[in-house]
């Protein structure tokens, strides 16, 4: 294992008093393991708060998108491993400003239980949760069974629209409902030609060959729906967007915007060249492309591989979209 660290046991720890040393501005340790993440300065008194979970190695998911216009905090676990229900109550507490608070996440067994327990222990302080759950990743589950879907890269958009409702000042409610709209018009797929390595296990989370890629796979190595030899860009970009269009019909008039995602190791360079595709297709179906993302918005370490997501806007959507918004990672003006 090539890493740059210190003791692998100390690894988020670490990156999390980096991060926060790094961005006073934006970010503060909250709780009393430090395992949450709180706007330096927090919301105003009345304004819903969000808040979302998850394992670490995921930058700038979970921990960066915490800022005006987006979360209000966000609790991290080791890599790749929920954070502690204790650690989630955490987070909920600082973000809660009286009007209730957004439990924003991926759908993922262990986080669901441990929100699910944070929520009760929030219950002694009188604060009133809800719940919305991402499951946008097209390749873990048929439209039939979209419940059972991964939550991976559509939580950003999700986090940007719910954050944006909230800094408008609805309440819970509505804040909860537009979540739930934003995650909803989401779809997410991803290849990966690359392992990752969790520092505490030292060695890869799968290995593949050289000369392969898997169509599909997860943020944390699940398995996709085929390995196959490395294709070309355009093949690969033409399929991804033949899963995305097949489970999201798009048609003339219909706004749209887009994210091409590096999970880690893949160069910007690439990622341009598979925007290539991903626009043709997008505008031979008709539909017009609103503020696309190209970069590294939702990662897993080291892997090399990309993402794509579509969100899928009407009116109000968009309006979220485009709204003020600034952290370390992300910023809109």
């Amino acid at each position: 294992m090539k890493k740059i660290l210190n003791n692998p046991a100390d690894y988020v720890d670490e990156m999390l008093e980096g991060l926060t040393a790094a961005h006073p501005e934006f970010y503060r340790l909250v709780g009393e393991t430090k395992r949450a993440v709180a706007r330096a300065t927090p919301g105003k008194a009345g304004k819903v708060g969000i808040v979302s979970g998850g394992g670490s190695g995921h930058l700038p998911v979970f921990t960066g998108y915490v800022g005006p216009g987006l979360l209000d905090a966000c609790a991290i676990g080791d890599v790749f491993a929920s954070p502690s229900a204790e650690q989630m109550a955490d987070a909920i507490r600082a973000a809660d400003q009286g009007a209730g608070v957004l439990r924003l996440y991926g759908n993922y067994g262990g986080d669901i239980m441990n929100f699910d327990m944070a929520g009760d222990l929030v219950e002694f302080d009188d604060i009133r949760c809800s719940t919305v759950i991402l499951a946008d990743d097209v390749a873990s589950a048929p439209p039939a069974e979209a419940a059972k879907r991964r939550g991976v890269a559509g939580m950003v958009y999700a986090f940007k629209i719910a954050g944006a409702a909230a800094e408008a000042g609805h309440d819970l409610d509505e804040v909860t409902r537009v979540a739930q709209k934003a995650a909803d018009a989401c779809r997410s797929v991803g290849a990966a030609l690359s392992p990752c390595t969790v520092p505490q296990a030292g060695k890869p989370t799968f290995t593949i060959a050289e000369d392969e890629m898997e169509m599909g796979m997860g943020i944390h190595g699940e398995p996709g729906v085929w390995r196959d030899k490395l294709r070309s860009a355009d093949a690969i970009a033409g399929e991804m967007m033949d899963r995305l269009l097949s489970d999201m019909q798009l048609g003339a008039g219909d706004r749209v915007s887009v994210m091409v995602n590096s999970l880690g190791a893949t160069p910007p360079e690439e990622l341009y060249i598979l925007y290539r595709t991903v626009k043709a297709r997008l505008e031979g179906a008709g539909a017009t492309i609103v503020m696309p993302l190209v970069g590294r918005y939702a990662t897993s370490m080291e892997m090399t591989g990309v993402s794509f997501t579509l969100c899928k806007l009407d009116t109000e959507l968009e309006g979220f979209l485009k709204a003020p918004c600034d952290c370390a990672f992300w910023s809109v003006k």
